[in-house]
């Protein structure tokens, strides 16, 4: 007795009735990637990721030709007075810079935090421009007339109240290869600095980031929703305000899988029991699910949509909303903080308590062991621009390959547009909101 195993011939699958119900869901199925490709594209953790095209500085570069060309209204000094802090600022925003081989973005990053200020906004900052260096003239800004011009204070090494010495050790190519401890060491000064100049808040940014225009309406306007929300959890303080995250480290986790496991089989498991449901309640629709069509829209379509679920990424699918909210996890780096005055003392001490490592972990660490409240703001108000990094000795990169400085990216930052933020900044400024 032969048993012959016959395959159904192509015309017949064609036209089965679950073969043309499949084949009309590929359809919409096909738009729906087409539009994955079309909205996905700035988002890294999705399959149609376009690299190239997502680290243009579409809005950066115009941003920092703006702050350029105040710097360069600055250098062109003029007895015509300048607006400068008022005698009660509600900020102190500090940046600490030192020299980078071939190339500086410590002006077009200044310039972008002042660029468009009213005098009302630029009253209310104390700006304190950092430059880490033993000798201040090894920094080419520093003999720039703009340093002076712009800042409420130049800072500089004050040999009465710290080991210059031993920063002047630390300033060789050697040991500053990592600058695990000349640039805690920069941080932390630069803090002390501003804490003494008795601000509510202290704006830490580092000397390369761009700032969009209102940037600063917004950061108050996110300090004093980071204060309602804290006091709406009933707790008495917060430690930080994030103006800058890079969505690099927010897709979709391996840690999560289960979610993720949980989440489709639901999925499928509804899909199977609804229609199960329709054909067991409506019989006139069973002509319409035959068990194969049931079997092919559980195992079949409906694995293909979670699958393009995920290849759209999480940025995509599931984004941050707008406004302040909590980021305790995998948010990077130190490029721009705002402080509470009251929460700077504790940093300070458990910096110099370390003594060597790199600010964001040594911060999130101190964070994790006290169960810190850590806020963010969405979309974020910086872009970190700078692709050369201030320590030396660091590795030629590979043709192709982006170094680790230049994946510090806000990919919708540079979705910004001059003319909507100006406008934005304008209303503000005219009606406070």
């Amino acid at each position: 007795m032969q048993i012959s195993l016959r395959l159904p011939r192509l015309p017949s699958l064609l036209e089965s009735y679950t073969c043309r119900v499949f084949l009309i869901f590929l359809i919409p199925y096909a738009l729906l990637v087409y539009f994955a490709r079309l909205t996905s594209w700035r988002d890294p953790t999705s399959l149609f990721f376009r690299e190239n095209e997502a680290y243009e500085p579409s809005y950066s570069s115009l941003r920092a030709s703006q702050g350029m060309a105040l710097i360069e209204e600055a250098n062109n000094v003029t007895k015509r007075p300048r607006v400068k802090a008022s005698p009660n600022p509600t900020m102190c925003v500090g940046f600490a810079s030192v020299a980078r081989e071939g190339v500086s973005y410590f002006q077009s990053a200044v310039g972008s935090v002042l660029a468009g200020l009213d005098p009302v906004e630029r009253g209310d900052i104390f700006l304190i421009l950092f430059i880490a260096h033993t000798d201040p003239t090894q920094h080419p800004a520093y003999s720039e007339p703009w340093v002076h011009e712009l800042a409420d204070k130049v800072l500089l090494y004050d040999k009465n109240d710290i080991d210059i010495d031993h920063i002047r050790s630390l300033e060789t190519a050697e040991a500053r290869t990592l600058a695990l401890e000349k640039g805690l060491l920069d941080y932390t000064y630069l803090l002390k600095a501003c804490t003494a100049i008795g601000t509510p808040y202290t704006v830490m940014l580092e000397d390369d980031i761009i700032a969009l225009d209102g940037w600063y309406h917004r950061t108050k306007e996110a300090v004093g929703a980071a204060e309602r929300q804290t006091a709406e959890k009933k707790a008495s303080k917060w430690l930080y305000l994030r103006l800058f995250y890079t969505e690099n480290f927010l897709g979709w986790n391996s840690e999560e899988w289960p979610i993720y496991l949980f989440y489709s089989l639901l999925s499928a498991s509804t899909v199977l029991l609804t229609t199960l449901i329709v054909r067991r309640y409506r019989p006139s629709s069973r002509p319409y699910l035959p068990r194969e069509t049931i079997i092919v829209l559980t195992l079949v379509c409906t694995p293909l949509l979670i699958i393009l679920f995920f290849a759209a990424g999480r940025v995509t699918m599931l984004p941050i909303s707008e406004g302040v909210h909590e980021m305790p996890k995998f948010g990077c780096c130190s490029q721009g903080f705002v402080f509470p005055h009251s929460r700077i003392k504790d940093l300070v001490s458990w910096y110099e308590s370390k003594g060597i490592g790199y600010v964001d972990m040594l911060t999130e660490d101190y964070a994790n062991q006290n169960e810190e409240i850590r806020w963010a703001l969405t979309p974020s108000v910086l872009q970190h621009v700078g692709s050369k990094s201030s320590k030396t000795n660091s590795p030629v990169p590979k043709k192709g390959i982006r170094t680790i400085p230049e994946t510090l990216w806000n990919f919708a930052f540079e979705k910004n547009d001059v003319n909507i933020l100006r406008e934005e900044h304008e209303r503000h400024l005219r009606w406070g909101a």
